[in-house]
């Protein structure tokens, strides 16, 4: 073996080689990240314009210059359209935006922590357990929390999701349980409060069962400002929590080992997650019902489009699922002029082909 010394060209041109290759990965990097911030922007663009489409929609139709003059400037507009526009469709518009951005982060979140592609609010029971607590408080009137009389059926419906989180939360930390276990424990969740429910179903009353059926079907029509306010304030406090964990929550995605390597408290990480989550999915949920799928094809959107690190892909999911559920709401005004449908139909008629077709590439690929 030779052991002669390096020439002089090879010492001037090995740095110089090290040079070249870290400002050619440098200008790879800053490419990739100018691309990511432009799809953020068009995904933010395509939820400005679901979000002026939805406000020009309804009984009374108007253009965009009247939409845009009443939003900019309701002191020149006229008062019947300033009425329509602020005090009836924008709380109801940007309901739409803020619980599917919830819904999008919640799924995101869940999709990350447990490994599982198909876990969501929705798929793992969530939803389901938070619409058995509205039906107990619309059916008999029971209240998880006595105190809190007139927020009964929010507040039933956010403690029963908080409760199921946490189970699926625990069961996923025993040992030997794979990630295809805990979308079993979740669907077996989903059997469970839905058996429940119907049984109260059985025993309601006319009014009381045309009540569920109503909130399990999911509306935004009852949206107001404050339901807006309580709903955007959950929102407001979670995403910069979780964008203080967006470093630890990417490397989570490379194993629960390799993250630990990295000096990060995985078992505390999915534990503070999860109880994010909770808060994110539970609040939307108690107050416009079930809507399904938001959780689960949002993030997966922007996954396609952005990649797995948590400082793009946390806006891309909360901007996709934003204005899936903004679209859909322009979807369920439009289908039959002067009758809305309920947006947890609209909802799943995209999300069920979507979920299929997740499940039939998870098969053929690993996630």
């Amino acid at each position: 073996m030779s052991l002669a010394p390096a020439s002089a060209d090879e010492v001037v041109t090995k740095p110089a080689e090290i040079a070249r290759s870290t400002a050619q990965g440098r200008d790879a990097y800053r490419a990739l990240s100018l691309r990511r911030k432009l799809i953020l922007v068009g995904f933010a663009a395509v939820l400005l314009a679901c979000l002026i489409v939805d406000l020009m929609l309804g009984p009374a139709r108007y253009s965009v210059a009247e939409v845009v003059n009443a939003l900019i400037s309701p002191s020149t507009a006229p008062a019947a359209v300033r009425v329509v526009i602020w005090d009836i469709r924008l709380p109801v518009a940007l309901m739409a935006v803020v619980t599917g951005a919830s819904l999008a982060i919640a799924g995101a979140q869940m999709q990350t922590v447990l490994n599982n592609p198909l876990a969501s609010p929705f798929t793992l029971g969530i939803s389901a357990a938070a619409s058995f607590g509205a039906a107990l408080a619309l059916v008999f009137g029971v209240a998880i929390v006595p105190l809190a009389i007139d927020y009964i059926v929010p507040l039933n419906a956010f403690i029963m999701a908080m409760g199921a989180s946490m189970l699926i939360h625990v069961l996923s930390q025993r040992r030997g349980v794979t990630t295809e276990t805990v979308v079993l424990l979740g669907i077996a969740l989903v059997f469970t409060f839905n058996a429940l429910l119907s049984l109260l179903q059985f025993f309601a009353s006319e009014q009381a069962l045309g009540a569920v059926v109503f909130w399990m079907m999911g509306s935004l029509t009852k949206a107001n400002w404050h339901k807006l306010a309580i709903t955007s304030t959950v929102l407001v406090l979670c995403v910069p929590l979780f964008a203080r964990r967006a470093w630890a929550l990417t490397t989570l995605r490379l194993g629960d080992e390799k993250a630990a390597s990295f000096g990060i408290d995985v078992r505390r990480l999915r534990l503070e997650t999860m109880l994010l989550v909770a808060l994110l999915a539970a609040v939307p949920v108690a107050f416009v019902g079930t809507i399904g799928f938001i959780g689960l094809v949002g993030p997966h959107i922007a996954r396609m489009v952005i990649g797995e690190d948590q400082r793009f892909f946390l806006p891309a999911s909360a901007l996709a699922g934003a204005a899936i559920l903004s679209a859909s709401s322009v979807v369920s005004k439009s289908l039959i002029p002067g009758l809305i449908f309920p947006i947890s139909i609209v909802t799943a008629l995209v999300g069920v082909p979507f979920f299929f077709s997740l499940i039939l590439t998870s098969r053929r690929r690993s996630w």
